[in-house]
């Protein structure tokens, strides 16, 4: 491991050193009190030799001091104790074991100088006062030397069994980063890397500031495979400038926690973790209106349906650190349920919240169950985020999208101004504005739901977003699982871009966007720029420390694939129907003006919707929802699976099956019918 010949002097060395290293604690007290012993003994020899030696009888005045060769080591010893030098573990030596030394050294310098003075006082020997000086330089040279000689044993020996890494910062976060590691018996930092040139070709406990230029010869010099940010303060662009310039290099790149993290007391500072993707994308975030945070809930009883899902949870955790009187959650799935209450109850036990967590299993288009939970538990405000949103998922089963997503939507909204409700936030979606797909029509005909209810006394508000990273619908985990089994990672298409927001920023806009509400608003907020998904599978190989396949590196590691849009999906989204929007008074938050159905129009639509869905009808669904929803063009057609079974049962002849299920309107003109082996096909 060390490039030496095991019969040599440095094995031979290396092997005691070890040896030495293993004993117990006090075995190796004892060995350093007997070497500080013996260093002690020369020092005092050497101190008392070298100044007498130029007197008339330097060999007699010498030998008059025999006796402090006898003292000074009974004397230092206890001295030395008593400043706890022998408690340091010598391998993780810093500078604290420094100036204990220097208190303890010159503790029993001036108690030997003291001594020789009073000896020289009664007596005709000539005590140099230079003696004490000589004797503290020597000392400390021995003791102090001998034990950074060991300590930089170890450390050479743990180096070599760390992973080399680099650090990128150097301010004070590197600083404490570097001192962690050293200490670590996992990375050895051998550089660091600034943007600041006052900082280059300084060292940090003995690790080099170096520029950016030389990120690419340090990378291949010392075999890198690691680079640790040390910028708890940097931006989301700042970090993805970096992440794009070590895109050439075969490297992980990890980071320590954010400084709203550290601030929080939510990571500590060496818990260094893989950079995540919403450490990259998306927007610098805004510090929040707290008072729009507590208007809706502090001090009130809240109900959230769908409050074990993505965005339900988190809206869950933001609600009860405002602290509600009462947080109910409804979900129609027990795991997610139990998942979410659990996360709630270890939040209120570690934060000593005083807020009454209520899980309850329901539907939510169950409208006498909806009613009497609301009335019972007196709910004030209404967080509706139970939906279906896998845009394939609803295409495939239109009756059940319409079912939850409009419908549902519909119960609860009419639940909430039956029992008083003050304030209903619906979570909506940047996919209901002229959508191409099942999953946004029937959001939108959601949000038209809301707009028909205005003036009823329950302030209904709908807040339009897009995406979420890492929610279970995201890109985001399918693309970790893809490369964590090896690939290849799947786009649908080379041009398609998203918008992205974090789950935490999301929630916490929709619960300010509710306070903003005045009657049946929709709020839009600010996504930021648009993120190309290709670039963000490229992004995630990179951090991953792997390489893309390509045409010019075909030895990569994880190949791209497209394979085409899903059924309803299309190249980008937009936020906003119409082109008038209203600021807010939140830079992040804009009030859009969309137009509305006439009462009569909606509760007909409402009426004839319902009728479709119990009679299975997904032609004459989607034939309404393409009268009602501005804009709505199935990109693929009816293609529900369940339909087209009942289609290819009747075409078969099996009219018995058959009839009693269909309940059949023309299709439009412009809309086909897929059989179900044609539907599986086309998104293979």
């Amino acid at each position: 491991m060390f490039g030496y010949d095991q019969g040599s002097m440095w094995a031979v060395i290396s092997r005691i050193m070890n040896s030495l290293g293993n004993l117990p604690a006090l075995p190796k007290r004892c060995l350093m009190v007997g070497f500080d012993f013996v260093a002690i003994a020369i020092a005092v020899t050497l101190a008392v030799v070298i100044p007498l030696s130029r007197a008339d009888d330097p060999v007699s005045e010498t030998a008059a001091l025999w006796w402090l060769l006898l003292v000074m080591p009974l004397v230092s010893i206890p001295v030395f104790a008593s400043f706890k030098m022998y408690r340091s573990i010598i391998r993780y030596l810093g500078p604290k074991f420094a100036i204990t030394m220097f208190a303890g050294i010159s503790t029993t310098a001036f108690a030997m100088g003291f001594m020789g003075l009073m000896w020289r006082q009664y007596t005709d020997n000539n005590f140099s006062l230079w003696s004490p000086l000589i004797y503290g330089l020597i000392a400390a040279v021995l003791i102090g030397g001998s034990r950074l000689a060991v300590r930089g044993f170890f450390r050479t020996r743990s180096n070599t069994e760390k992973k080399s890494v680099l650090i990128y910062g150097a301010g004070q976060a590197g600083a404490r980063l570097v001192s962690a590691l050293v200490h670590g018996n996992e990375f050895h930092p051998v550089a660091l890397i600034d943007d600041n040139p006052e900082l280059w070709k300084n060292d940090i406990r003995g690790v080099r500031i170096l520029s950016p230029a030389k990120l690419a010869e340090t990378i291949t010099r010392f075999q890198i495979s690691d680079v640790l940010l040390a910028l708890p303060s940097a931006s989301r662009k700042r970090r993805l400038e970096i992440v794009e310039s070590l895109r050439d290099y075969p490297v992980r790149v990890s980071t320590i926690p954010g400084l709203l993290e550290l601030v929080s007391g939510s990571a500590k500072f060496d818990e260094l973790r893989p950079i995540r993707i919403e450490d990259l994308l998306g927007r610098e975030p805004v510090e929040p209106d707290q008072a729009l945070l507590e208007k809706c809930i502090t001090g009130k009883h809240v109900l959230v349906t769908g409050a074990g899902g993505s965005i339900g949870s988190e809206l869950c955790r933001q609600i009860i650190r405002q602290q509600p009187e009462r947080l109910i959650m409804i979900d129609l799935a027990e795991h997610n349920l139990y998942t979410i209450e659990q996360s709630l109850r270890l939040i209120v036990d570690e934060e000593g919240l005083d807020v009454d967590l209520v899980p309850l299993l329901g539907n939510v288009l169950d409208q006498e169950r909806m009613t009497e939970l609301v009335r019972l538990y007196e709910v004030q405000t209404i967080y509706h985020a139970a939906a279906y949103k896998h845009v394939p998922i609803v295409e495939y089963n239109l009756v059940e999208g319409v079912r939850n997503n409009t419908l549902g939507t519909m119960t609860m909204a009419r639940t909430a101004v039956a029992c008083n409700v003050e304030r209903f936030v619906l979570i909506s979606t940047d996919k209901a504005v002229r959508p191409t797909n099942a999953m946004g029509a029937t959001k939108r005909m959601a949000e038209l739901v809301l707009q028909g209810m205005g003036g009823s006394g329950t302030v209904f508000s709908m807040v339009r977003f897009g995406n979420v990273l890492d929610s279970s619908g995201s890109v985001v985990p399918l693309f970790r699982r893809q490369i964590a089994s090896g690939g290849p990672v799947t786009v649908t298409h080379p041009d398609i871009i998203r918008y992205f927001m974090t789950i935490p920023e999301a929630a916490q806009l929709v619960i300010q966007a509710g306070s903003l509400g005045s009657g049946s608003d929709v709020f839009l907020l600010d996504m930021g720029d648009p993120v190309k998904i290709v670039d963000l599978a490229r992004t995630m190989i990179r951090l991953a420390g792997l390489d893309e396949i390509t045409d010019e590196y075909p030895s990569g590691d994880i190949a791209i694939e497209f394979n085409g849009l899903r059924p309803g999906e299309k190249l980008y989204e937009e936020l906003l129907i119409g082109n008038a929007t209203m600021d807010t008074g939140h830079q992040q938050i804009l009030r859009a003006t969309e137009d509305a159905l006439p009462d009569g129009v909606l509760n007909t639509a409402l009426d004839d919707i319902s009728a479709a869905v119990d009679a299975g009808d997904c032609a004459r669904i989607m034939s309404l929802l393409q009268r009602h929803v501005q804009g709505y063009e199935p990109a693929n057609g009816l293609v529900d699976f369940t339909w087209a079974e009942k289609l290819a049962a009747k075409a078969q002849g099996d009219c018995a099956s058959a009839e009693p299920l269909i309940k059949t309107s023309p299709l439009p003109s412009s809309e086909r019918t897929q059989s179900r082996d044609e539907i599986a096909d086309s998104v293979s």
